[in-house]
Formats: C-alpha cells, sequence, structure tokens
C-alpha cells in the first residue's frame, strides 16, 4: 500500500529546527495580531445597562464567568446577526443555566416571540422545571407524550396572545418524540366533472361523475395518460400508498389522521393507561372504572392528569394513598398522556402549520448527538431550527474527532451560511459530493493506491493496475477551526469559573498485568485469529475483521466462560476456542481491581459507578455485581429496561437505599443526569465513541460536587484493548483540539505519535496484522 499523504518532508540534520513552544513565546505578539486581524473577537466585555438589568432580575444569578458567556452568545447573535452560535461547554459547566439565560435575553431585546427547547426526552422536564426556577412569570408547553398534536394546536392557537402577555413562552419537545412517524390518509376535492357525449344517433348529452380534484387550486387528477380525471368511485384507493401532491399548484393531497380512528374502546385506553402506572394492576384499573366509570376516567386524564392522583371516592377519601400518590406524581412529572393517540410528526406539524419563524430562538440541547448524516431525528431538528430567527446548540462535545461530524450539524443550524460557502446538496438533494469535499478541504482524508502487476495481459509491459480508495481519519485543519468553530463558538471549561467552584478531578490509566495462564490463552487465542483474519483477507473477505477485534477486546473481560470464535457466515466453522479460566466466585484481575478501588473508596465514605459495555448478550454485571456483594458492598445495577426518563429518580431511589456501588452501560448515563454521589468513576470498558466516554466521564464532576472527582480507565497489559484506548486518546485530542485546549484525559499516556486511522476496528486489525 502507497499512503499519499500532503504532510511536508522531515527536516535534515543541518536546518536548525525551533521547538514549537520557543517559537510561540518568540513571536507571541505578531501571532496574536494576526489572529486578532483575521478573526476578530465579536464580545470585548462591553454590553448595554440593561441586560445586566434582565440578569439581575432572574430568579437563579449565574456565576461571572457564566455571564460573559450568556453576554457573548447574545452579542453573536442579535449584534451581529449571526444565525447561530454554539455553545461548547466542558460538561459541568451549566449549559442548560446559560441557555435560559440567553433566552431571556433574547425576548427582552429581541423578540417576544416564544423559544422552541429541542431536548433529550430524559431531559425534558428537567429544562421545564430549570426554567420555572430561572425566568420569572414563565409559561411552559411540555410535547413529550402522545398528546404531542393537541398540545401544538394549542400552543398555535395562543400564538398571538403570546406576543402581546408579556409573559416569556417556552415549548420543550422531546428529541425522540419530534421525529415519531405519523399516520396519514388521502384528502382530495370529490369535484363533479361534466363532459359532453354524442349518441347514436347524432343528438349531444351532457354526462357527470364524481372526479378527484385539488382541494386547494381544484385542478383535476388525471389518468396515466393526462385525458380523463380519476373517479372517485373507481378509485377508492387512490394516494394510499404514498403522499400525492397536485401537479398545478404543488398543495397537499393528504392530510394527517387517528392512529386507531376511534376502533379502541374508551374503558380499554383507560385500562392500559392506568396498568402502564406503577402500582396500578388489573384489579385496581377494574376497581378505577367501577368507581368512576371509564368515560369520566378518560376526561380527568385527557384534561388535568394531576386530578387522577386526587381522585376521591363517595365517602370522601382518597382513592390512592399518601405513598400511591408520590409514586403516581412522580411518573406522571415524567411523562403525559393522550388517550385518544395521535401520532402525527410534530416536526412536519410545526413545518405546516406554524407560521413561519414562529420562533425568536431555538435551543438545541446536547447538539452534537443531530450529526449523523440520515438520521431522522437530525432532519427533525433542521427543520424545528428553520422554524426559528435564531438558533442556539449546546453541547459539551462539538466534534468526535472527524470533520464530518460538524458538517451536518453546521449545515442543519445555519444552512445559508454553508449554501454560500459551497456545501449545498446536489442536483438529487445529496450531501454526498459535499461532505467529501469538506472533508478534504478541513478534514483529514487518506488516499490509499494499491499496485499490482498483472502478469496475465500485460505481458510485454511494465504496466501495474491501481486501484484507490479513499477514507477519512481523525483530525480538523486550524483552516477549518477558524472559519467554521471560532467565528459561531462560545467556549466554557470548568477551570474558567475560577476557584472553590469546583473540586479537584484527576484521572488515571490503570494497566492491569495478565496471570500467566491468562496471558498465554491470550496469546494462543491472538495467533489463532491472527491467523484466521490473514486468511480470509487474502481471499478478500473483510468479513471476520469486526469478529476477530471484538473477540479480542472481549475475552479479556469474559475468560471465566468458555469461549468459541465462529465465522459469522458459517457457525460451524470454528477460528478459535478456549476454556474458562476463572470460576464463578473467583475474581479475574481486573474485577479484582475494581473490587479493590470500591472497597477503598466505601472506606473513605464515597460510593463508586463502574462503567461497563457488556451489558448485552454478553454481560459482565451481573457477575460484577454478585462478586461485589460477596464483600460487603451494597450494588445496584441500572439496564436499559428502565426507561430514559425514569433513570433519575430510580437513581436517586437507589442512593436513598444506601447503595455503595452503581453498575451500567455508559450509554444510559452519559447526557444530562447528575451523578453527584459517585465521585469515583472506574471504566471497565470504554468502548469506541468519544462522545460516551467524554461525557459519562463527567457525570460526577459537575457544579454542586464538594468531593475531589477520580476517573479510572482500566485496560489489560498487551492486548488488543490497549491499542483501543491509544487510538480514543488520539481522537479525544483532535476533539478538543477545537476548542483550544490540549488533552488532559488519563488516557494522554497512550498518545505517542500524530498519525491515527478513521476506524478503530481497522486499525486494531491492521495492528494484528502488523502492518501498522
Amino acid at each position: 500500500e502507497v499512503m499519499l499523504s500532503d504532510e511536508d518532508e522531515t527536516a535534515s540534520d543541518d536546518e536548525p529546527v525551533m521547538p514549537l513552544a520557543q517559537f510561540l513565546t518568540d513571536f507571541r505578539e505578531p501571532l496574536l495580531s494576526q489572529i486578532n486581524a483575521q478573526t476578530p473577537v465579536l464580545y470585548d466585555g462591553t454590553h448595554a445597562a440593561w441586560q445586566d438589568e434582565v440578569l439581575d432580575g432572574l430568579k437563579r444569578q449565574p456565576f461571572a464567568a457564566q455571564r460573559h458567556r450568556i453576554l457573548a452568545c447574545y452579542a453573536g447573535l442579535v449584534e451581529h446577526n449571526l444565525p447561530a452560535i454554539f455553545l461548547n461547554g466542558e460538561m459541568g459547566t451549566g449549559k442548560t443555566m446559560m441557555g435560559i439565560c440567553v433566552s431571556a435575553l433574547m425576548q427582552r431585546g429581541f423578540s417576544c416571540k416564544p423559544v422552541l427547547v429541542i431536548s433529550p426526552p430524559h431531559l425534558v422536564y428537567k429544562w421545564r422545571r430549570e426554567i420555572l426556577d430561572t425566568v420569572p412569570d414563565a409559561v411552559v408547553t411540555t410535547i413529550n407524550g402522545s398528546n404531542a398534536i393537541r398540545e401544538l394546536r394549542q400552543f398555535r392557537q395562543r400564538l398571538r396572545d403570546i406576543a402581546y402577555s408579556g409573559r416569556p413562552h417556552y415549548l420543550v419537545i422531546g428529541r425522540v418524540r419530534m421525529r415519531m412517524g405519523f399516520h396519514w390518509r388521502p384528502a382530495y376535492w370529490a369535484r363533479p366533472y361534466r363532459f359532453v357525449t354524442e349518441t347514436q344517433d347524432g343528438k349531444r348529452e351532457i354526462g357527470s361523475y364524481t372526479a378527484i380534484a385539488c382541494p386547494n387550486c381544484g385542478t383535476y387528477r388525471y389518468d396515466d395518460e393526462g385525458r380523463t380525471p380519476l373517479r372517485v368511485e373507481t378509485h377508492a384507493h387512490w394516494g394510499s400508498e404514498r403522499r400525492e401532491r397536485c401537479a398545478n399548484c404543488g398543495a397537499a393531497m393528504w392530510t394527517m389522521r387517528h392512529q386507531d380512528d376511534g376502533d379502541t374502546s374508551c374503558a380499554t385506553r383507560v385500562r392500559r393507561f392506568c396498568t402502564g402506572l406503577p402500582g396500578i394492576g388489573n384489579a385496581t384499573a377494574d376497581k378505577l372504572l367501577n368507581i368512576f366509570g371509564a368515560e369520566a376516567l378518560e376526561r380527568i386524564i385527557d384534561d388535568n392528569i394531576y386530578d387522577f392522583v386526587n381522585l376521591q371516592t363517595a365517602e370522601g377519601g382518597f382513592f390512592f394513598s399518601d405513598r400511591q400518590a408520590e409514586r403516581l406524581e412522580k411518573a406522571l412529572g415524567r411523562q403525559e398522556f393522550a388517550l385518544r393517540k395521535v401520532d402525527y410528526q410534530p416536526s412536519e406539524f410545526v413545518k405546516r402549520y406554524f407560521p413561519r419563524l414562529a420562533f425568536s430562538l431555538v435551543l438545541v440541547d446536547e447538539a452534537h448527538e443531530y450529526k449523523n448524516a440520515g438520521s431522522a431525528q437530525g432532519q427533525a431538528m433542521a427543520v424545528l431550527c428553520g422554524q426559528a430567527e435564531k438558533v442556539l446548540c449546546l453541547t459539551g462535545t462539538l466534534m468526535g474527532g472527524y470533520a464530518s461530524d460538524l458538517f451536518h450539524l453546521l449545515f442543519r443550524a445555519m444552512p445559508g451560511v454553508m449554501a454560500k460557502l459551497g456545501f449545498a446538496a446536489d442536483a438529487n438533494n445529496s450531501f454526498g459530493k459535499a461532505e467529501t469535499r469538506f472533508m478534504r478541504d478541513y478534514g483529514c482524508l487518506i488516499d490509499i493506491i494499491n499496485l499490482r502487476s498483472d502478469d496475465g495481459d500485460f505481458r510485454t509491459s511494465r504496466a501495474k493496475k491501481a486501484t484507490t480508495s479513499t477514507r477519512k481519519a481523525p483530525g480538523f485543519s486550524p483552516l477549518g477551526i477558524a472559519r467554521f468553530v471560532l467565528p459561531y463558538t462560545v467556549f466554557m471549561r470548568l477551570s474558567d469559573l475560577g476557584d472553590n467552584i469546583l473540586p479537584d478531578f484527576t484521572e488515571e490509566t490503570r494497566v492491569i498485568d495478565m496471570p500467566p495462564l491468562m496471558a498465554e490463552a491470550n496469546r494462543i487465542l491472538t495467533l489463532q485469529l491472527q491467523q484466521a483474519l490473514r486468511t480470509a483477507i487474502v481471499r478478500r473477505d473483510f468479513t471476520l475483521t469486526g469478529v476477530v477485534i471484538n473477540a479480542l477486546l472481549r475475552w479479556p473481560e469474559t475468560c471465566f466462560r468458555a469461549e468459541t470464535v465462529t465465522h459469522p457466515r458459517d457457525r460451524h466453522d470454528v477460528l478459535a476456542k478456549v476454556d474458562a479460566l476463572f470460576a464463578a466466585d473467583e475474581a479475574t484481575p481486573k474485577e479484582q481491581d475494581i473490587l479493590d478501588v470500591c472497597l477503598e473508596e466505601k472506606a473513605m465514605g464515597r460510593r463508586c459507578i463502574v462503567y461497563t459495555t457488556y451489558t448485552g448478550g454478553h454481560d459482565t454485571s451481573t457477575r460484577l455485581r454478585n462478586l461485589l456483594q460477596t464483600q460487603g458492598l451494597n450494588v445496584a445495577v441500572l439496564r436499559s429496561t428502565v426507561g430514559s426518563d425514569a433513570r433519575e429518580d430510580w437513581i436517586s431511589e437507589q442512593v436513598e437505599r444506601g447503595i455503595d456501588v452503581l453498575i451500567t452501560n455508559p450509554e444510559l448515563v452519559k447526557t444530562g443526569l447528575d451523578l453527584l454521589a459517585f465521585p469515583t468513576i472506574y471504566f471497565a470498558q470504554t468502548g469506541y465513541n468519544v462522545y460516551t466516554v467524554a461525557q459519562a466521564s463527567r457525570r460526577s464532576w459537575r457544579i454542586g460536587q464538594k468531593e475531589a472527582v477520580k476517573v479510572y480507565y482500566a485496560c489489560y497489559a498487551h492486548s488488543a484493548q490497549v491499542q483501543c484506548l491509544e487510538l480514543m486518546a488520539r481522537k479525544i485530542k483532535t476533539a478538543l483540539s477545537t476548542m483550544g485546549v490540549m488533552p488532559e484525559t488519563g488516557l494522554d499516556a497512550f498518545i505517542e505519535d500524530e498519525n491515527s486511522e478513521n476506524s478503530i476496528t481497522e486499525a486494531l486489525a491492521k495492528q494484528l496484522l502488523g502492518r501498522a
């Protein structure tokens, strides 16, 4: 393989070399002047006095560092008329609070239109709570249940009154809810169509029938030959397979409809709702229906859900006990219900039926989760951003190492800017070419040219066959940072808050040695899988790459059970086998390290959270819980069966119960949850996702934490896990470069050079085959 790059040649020995640190010191002033000239600062600390009055009038006051970021966001959006701003704040800096404060300034100094908040589903009610705790006299509408369209219709009807009410209004919509699909049916004008015919005796007669026509302009819908309008009687199912539009005016000839069309009975809907709540089974649901009746209960639930909690019997007592009512209030506070379900897509409803630019500002929480090219939630985010005058994206990890991470996020937040720079969709409405051009201009692409001699067709010549492939790699150029990051981004780090705001934070990588028997088994397994992978690659079979790498990464974690690695296309083709090395009650070296850390932390009165990525088919959390419990530790395992909107309360209940250790997958707690009760974090595995590692490692180092926070990353020495952490460290380094900081994580020790591959699995495979 010949790898082509644009790197400069290495300087020869006789050329003078100046260390980078010395260069920056010697030429600091001219460099800063050039930076200021090319990328002028939009906010220098000066602002109007009324902005201080607005912030001082809030129920909660931001810290000084937060206040400067709030004013900077407002200056960029309003005073400099930028379409969007990215508030890139480290986890725990109070991005929610700052976003709310910016919205308060916008409603006072820019527009009295409502503010739209796009939030992860489990944080919808946290946003509502924080808005009400911060903005005086605020009105918050939440969209996170099956009554989304009903709430949106009511909100749309109030839009005119909102503008003159003098009260700040917010619409908070859950990310999953905004992209939910919807049900629809054909909607057209059954318009009479008249025509003239001749009879056999030559007389003319006027005939007519009911035809399909556009409800907007009245144009008939013709058959494929374009001669005769379609009869309603003979085309009863027209428009049921796809959503049709008028060929003349483009108006929609379909409309949204109810999911069940009224087929489900009232009693069935009420019973389904009741049995979905904690503490209510079939017997209690039957009792409720017998006492209050199905129609009365449905009306109470749809009109005011909290009246359901306070139901009174004929004797004057409450139907639910205080304990039951408390549990129900918690459950209902996380979720909204509508018994007459309508599964329309809220983003589509807002686009079609709300006035254009109905919102003054869109606050996009966890904006980095909308970066994927073809994701439905990313497209829904773009639709909603197009309905607001300004966009403020809140994120703790602006990019995950690749320039393409920023491309789609930038286009969805400010499509006009990206289109002017030449990164618009092509004629086929595809962004593939624009994304590749963006990567070449500002990212890192590796062109790999394979040269092969051909002894068949070119015997009389020295011609060679060449195949070229292009792959992306971590990296973002300084030009890209200067053009797309610095002009539109406000940065915030925890260290900017000043002293005495946050406790100490330390990270450490724990490289654990394997005992001889385990090391020998790992060596044999590696050799067997190496040979199988080499053989497969020679046959141009690349299906084994993921299987081999996953097996090598996983086996040290699951060596307490026998391992059989088979070919994914032929389960009878056994690639390698390893016997179990540890008994059920015998801890592996990493498990023993976790035990030691947890016992040590408990002795100091500190709780631990242990992250493990193997919680599915190769579950390790149950075994780890049993081992910890045998040492006298109180342990809880958070699984995906606990809904995202219920996890915060679930964890609080476990803390009240007195647990010492929480075991979970980092994906379940990576956003929004404040795990202040767990100042020690132990990554048994990290996985591949930079966003997940960056977010999950900061769950307990946040404003309000009083204890020093420790984060441990563990891996087995001389295993594939070491290379995985090396590549993760490189990607984190690139991600942090967009924030203008050098990496300060516990993975720093693994960063040895600047070159890295785009795919962790592929890079591990190359190292495994000796091609790295």
